[in-house]
């Protein structure tokens, strides 16, 4: 009885947050020309111009671009046009409410589970995925996580009725590394009971390795005889260099063992996390693998280190050589994806770096550089319009275009707005 009143409870909360997260407007598909606008492109610099978005795509960008017939024209005179930011390292569209275990779907069970795939358990009507993309998100890679290879990734713009509308034509497989040190201030662990744990994990991981590569190289031949072993046929993208393996890690020595251990494995290294990247700089230099590192909004690793240390990590891999995108490892708050990067900005990254780190770098490092993460024609029109920086909190974004749709500008959050800032006075209710 008291699972069912759970359940009854979980259902109508749900419900009610559907209901509110309800578009009015509907989603606009044709012909749009941006007209007098700051283009940034990202990759060919700034300039005064136009943008002509058709059939989905950049068609061209310039000066005085001619209006095309049944073609929308948008002023973005003193505006600013950005490529929409990609967030390479969330769970949104995985999880809703964080408190209600129902409406999680990013962690299955058991510790070796690399064929459990995100895009299966997106949620395209999500409540945070409109609050997302009317703040200039409009891509964003949904990650499983928990467990030691808990699962492959998905690249998901945002918008799209089912998870394959929105699927944006990329994976990733996830490790979290094993963790050589406490897992934080609650671990009260021995530190030989941490050892054994360590090594277990290390062996666990070794001896996936050594089988999935056996599969691979029995799958080569020409035989009808090998079995079929889900984990193993999963992972076989990586071992191919078809998939990136994204490699969590975040503790200094972690660090350093995980380099270590992927140096001479011939597939495509990411390091995801990185906090203390800051620390390592000459060694993941050395290794050539590129960083996803984030969230920036967050303390110290250490209690004696900076305060700033965070928000300084993402420039000082960056200034060090490294090739460096920013997440926020958010599900709600991806949302503040252009204020982690502002603060990386402020904190020696530079304001075009930064900018880069959420545009054509998590595309390059993403295979989707000839898609998304620049203003050029052919690509698609992920895009938004501003006021401003959008970098800087007071700067509101006026228009998203994601793959040539014009989006509604309405989230939950602006229909909480509208609702407030239109309220009936207190005062007549208690007449």
């Amino acid at each position: 009885m008291r699972n069912k009143i759970y359940f009854i409870t979980s259902s109508l909360i749900l419900c009610y947050l559907t209901i509110f997260a309800q578009i009015i407007e509907r989603p606009v598909y044709g012909c749009f020309l941006l007209q007098g606008g700051t283009v940034h492109t990202i990759t060919n610099g700034s300039m005064e111009g136009d943008v002509l978005i058709n059939e989905g795509r950049i068609t061209a960008i310039g000066k005085d671009l001619n209006l095309p017939n049944n073609c929308e024209l948008i002023d973005a005179s003193e505006k600013e046009i950005y490529p929409g930011f990609i967030d390479a390292g969330t769970k949104l569209g995985l999880s809703e409410i964080s408190s209600i275990s129902l409406t999680r779907d990013f962690n299955e069970h058991g510790n070796l589970t690399p064929h459990m795939q995100a895009l299966t358990a997106i949620n395209p009507n999500g409540v945070p995925i409109a609050v997302t993309r009317v703040e200039g998100i409009t891509t964003v890679l949904a990650a499983p996580s928990g467990g030691l290879l808990p699962g492959t990734a998905a690249v998901i713009d945002l918008f799209g009725y089912n998870p394959d509308q929105m699927y944006a034509g990329a994976k990733a497989m996830i490790l979290e590394f094993p963790a050589s040190g406490k897992r934080g201030r609650w671990d009260r662990r021995t530190a030989e009971k941490i050892e054994e744990d360590f090594e277990q994990a290390m062996e666990r991981l070794n001896n996936f390795w050594k089988e999935a590569v056996r599969y691979k190289t029995l799958s080569n031949l020409e035989t009808n005889e090998i079995r079929t072993i889900v984990q193993y046929e999963s992972f076989l993208p990586v071992l191919s260099q078809e998939m990136p393996l994204f490699i969590e890690v975040n503790r200094a020595q972690d660090i350093v063992n995980a380099i270590e251990w992927a140096k001479d494995k011939e597939v495509k290294v990411v390091l995801t996390g990185v906090a203390e990247g800051w620390r390592l700089t000459k060694e993941i230099l050395e290794s050539g693998f590129p960083v996803i590192t984030g969230p920036v909004l967050q303390t110290p690793s250490r209690a004696y280190d900076k305060y700033d240390r965070p928000y300084a990590n993402a420039g000082a891999m960056h200034n060090a050589g490294i090739r460096v995108a920013i997440r926020t490892n958010e599900t709600e708050n991806v949302r503040n994806l252009p204020f982690n990067a502002g603060y990386a900005a402020a904190y020696g990254m530079g304001r075009e770096e930064a900018l880069r780190a959420v545009t054509i770098v998590p595309a390059k490092i993403l295979g989707l550089d000839d898609q998304m993460g620049s203003l050029e024609v052919g690509k698609k029109a992920n895009l938004f319009i501003s006021n401003g920086d959008p970098f800087e909190p007071r700067t509101q974004i006026e228009q998203v275009f994601i793959r040539g749709w014009k989006i509604p500008m309405e989230s939950r959050h602006t229909q909480l707005y509208d609702q407030f800032l239109e309220r009936t006075p207190g005062a007549q209710m208690n007449d």
